[in-house]
């Protein structure tokens, strides 16, 4: 699964060799969102592994970016304990400048549904096609 995300290049740090065939290169975004009025910041600890550790070199800190990424997560069991491990693998970084080509990851998407209480319309003419709905008619599921 490959996800995207948009924010400040807050940190990079140089690239550690973890073993003679895995070296990883981690890096901070600070990630801003306004709910309600106020604005809360967050951090998203990232990292690049073996050969794209230095797409990264590009990018000062403060730079904004868009960074394409996958979570991987690991199990570690050691004496009958088992623990989780999640990371934020980074594959692609890229600037991000809040252009029109780049508006979709600047605000949060427009959700198309309303809050009526109505069957959702196959919307689908066939011929690979899909009609436009209209706001009375759109399905009432963010996904």
């Amino acid at each position: 699964m490959s996800l995207e995300i948009t924010g400040k290049l807050l940190k990079k740090y140089e690239a550690v060799d973890v073993s003679p065939k895995f070296k990883k290169r981690e890096f901070v975004l600070e990630l801003s969102e306004e709910i309600s009025g106020n604005t809360y910041i967050n951090y998203a600890a990232m990292q690049l592994v073996n050969n794209k550790c230095t797409v990264i070199d590009q990018f000062q800190e403060g730079d904004m970016v868009k960074v394409s990424f996958n979570i991987r997560g690991s199990k570690w069991v050691k004496d009958g304990k088992e623990r989780y491990f999640s990371n934020l693998d980074a594959w692609r970084v890229e600037r991000f400048d809040g252009s029109t080509s780049n508006a979709q990851y600047a605000q949060p998407a427009q959700n198309n549904y309303s809050n009526q209480s109505q069957p959702a319309q196959n919307n689908y003419s066939g011929a690979g096609q899909f009609n436009n709905p209209s706001t009375e008619a759109t399905d009432d599921l963010p996904f």
